[in-house]
């Protein structure tokens, strides 16, 4: 009798006298399953990877197809970088966040800007009004940038900016503000978000329509590959997918669906895939089903790399290494009783950490029910750093690598995964299953199962649904944006209006509307149009003439 027909005969010892048990004493649940509904058994044992083949899996850190991590030391190495999102109010007053931020140990910066600036308003827009500075930074033009990142080195930090829309108006900025500062393009690193593929079913601050959104995307990849080396073109997000309501698995197929995408709409473009594939990055949520969440970040990793390798064809490992930022979930934060909110992220952070992020950002306990005050987003940071220098949980790469549970459970993660991506691939790829609805329809579904959940009790929200007290004392000393900000905001505007030479404006404007309207690559003329200070809502307004607003179909 070999050992597998020994653990047959033991397991089946086990589940009589599990039986017996139950008779008597039934589990809390008929059956239990995670989030993506995938069953979660009694116990996990090496009959639940019969033939599995550890190279294939897994391999070593640092190597194909890179489970266990995209470097060979991992935190052995250096930390992730601890990148706390914020954004407020004035540039003015965001920069002393950032400040507030490095000098308590941050390791990178992480912009939010303002609902106005990622629609590609100005400040002084009609849509704008009772928006400006709310949720993120308003950013209207150069000047803006300039005080945002006044008195910070750029290359000395890494910045991440979550812009999507009009991401290469914001990029050009910050390459305009590098530029003042003497700092070469070559020596900036950092991220811009520049998905616009899930804004669709996701989150919804799009301007153009599916198709020229992909080709603003492809410029960028472009013209960073020349001229700014280090700097990762997209952070393709599944975060905002998972807050609006998608499983685990659907997260990282329509993510992964996105990214196969991209990848193809740059070699249709005439680009090689490893002279762009190493700077692309990925972006995911960490919610509280901790060894979901710790699976489902391998899984991805895995995954991608053999879309990669075998799909496109890339050579250069770099090309196949999942890198990601991770943030902690915040549609898993609740109004009520906020400190617990300081618990859910805590493990979320671990599950990321754990999973091997690159990047990350930990929500703070006051955050659904203000922007982030100084002392929550102090703690959420310590969060950070407790897990990185007091819990020895780095001190080895991928230490739940072996345990059945999560072996099997990445396995079938990837598995589910891929059937989405098959099935995307059928109906011609993620642009074309966004637009017949097929994403946003398959989110909305799952979205609606957990509420039901939520609101049956079937699903416990400690404090939400149960263990509540009768009366909640709110955290003092809430964020509150002062509304006197859109007009300072305003008043800028055209201060800057009165002062610059709006010839030179127009004729960068008129520059622009006739690349547009041709096949080349518009970083240069968005950063010729910038450096003359025009304003984001100016270098927009001269792209919708050109390619129209889109306006998504009922669903």
């Amino acid at each position: 009798m070999d050992d597998l027909e020994k653990l047959r005969e033991l397991k089946a010892q086990y589940e009589a006298a599990v039986a017996k048990v139950l008779q008597k004493m039934p589990e809390r649940r008929a059956e239990f399953v995670n989030s993506s509904g995938i069953p979660i058994e009694r116990v996990y044992t090496p009959l639940d990877l019969e033939g599995w083949d550890y190279v294939e899996k897994l391999g070593m850190p640092g190597q194909y197809p890179f489970t266990r991590a995209v470097q060979p030391t991992a935190y052995r190495g250096r930390y992730w970088t601890m990148r706390q999102y914020a954004g407020f109010a004035t540039a003015e007053e965001t920069n002393k966040r950032y400040h507030f931020l490095l000098q308590s140990g941050q390791t990178g910066l992480s912009v939010a800007f303002d609902l106005p600036t990622q629609i590609g308003y100005d400040s002084d827009h009609e849509l704008a009004r009772g928006e400006v500075g709310k949720v993120g930074v308003a950013i209207d033009s150069l000047w803006d940038m300039e005080r945002l990142f006044e008195g910070i080195p750029l290359d000395q930090v890494s910045t991440s900016m979550t812009i999507n829309a009009p991401c290469a108006v914001i990029l050009a900025m910050y390459l305009a503000v590098a530029e003042k500062q003497g700092v070469p393009f070559d020596k900036l690193r950092g991220t811009v978000q520049n998905d616009i593929l899930k804004e669709y079913p996701a989150r919804g601050t799009y301007i153009f329509g599916p198709r020229p959104s992909m080709r603003l995307i492809t410029n960028i990849f472009e013209y960073c590959t020349k001229y700014v080396p280090q700097w990762n073109t997209i952070s393709i997000s599944g975060y905002h997918i998972r807050e609006a309501g998608s499983t685990a698995v659907q997260e990282v197929a329509f993510t992964l669906a996105n990214g196969i995408a991209y990848v193809q709409a740059a070699i249709d473009a005439g680009m090689k895939v490893d002279e762009f594939g190493p700077r692309l990055s990925f972006f995911f949520n960490s919610h509280l089903d901790f060894f979901e969440e710790i699976a489902k970040f391998r899984a991805a990793r895995r995954l991608w790399a053999k879309i990669m390798k075998e799909r496109f064809g890339a050579k250069d490992p770099r090309s196949m290494m999942l890198r990601f930022h991770t943030q902690t979930a915040g549609c898993s934060l609740t109004a009520q009783q906020p400190l617990n909110n300081i618990m859910r992220t805590a493990f979320e952070a671990m599950a990321a950490v754990l999973g091997g992020t690159q990047s990350l950002h930990t929500n703070s306990f006051d955050e659904a029910l203000a922007l982030p005050s100084e002392l929550a987003v102090q703690v959420a940071l310590r969060t950070q750093q407790i897990i990185a220098y007091e819990t020895a949980v780095c001190d080895t790469i991928d230490p739940l690598a072996g345990s059945y549970y999560i072996e099997s459970l990445t396995d079938q993660i990837e598995a589910k995964a891929q059937e989405y991506i098959d099935k995307i691939d059928q109906m011609g790829g993620a642009v074309a299953a966004i637009e017949k609805g097929y994403i946003q329809k398959e989110i909305q579904e799952s979205a609606y199962r957990y509420q039901r959940e939520i609101e049956k009790g079937e699903r416990i929200v400690v404090g939400l649904n149960k263990f509540k007290v009768k009366e909640e004392e709110k955290p003092a000393d809430l964020l509150k944006v002062d509304p006197a900000v859109a007009d300072r905001q305003i008043a800028r505007l055209k201060e800057l209006k009165a002062s610059r030479d709006n010839a030179a404006v127009q004729k960068a404007l008129a520059d622009l509307k006739a690349a547009a309207e041709g096949d080349a690559n518009l970083m240069p003329p968005i950063l010729a149009a910038v450096k003359s200070l025009a304003t984001l809502g100016e270098i927009c307004d001269t792209l919708r003439a050109v390619f129209g607003e889109y306006q998504m179909a009922a669903m």
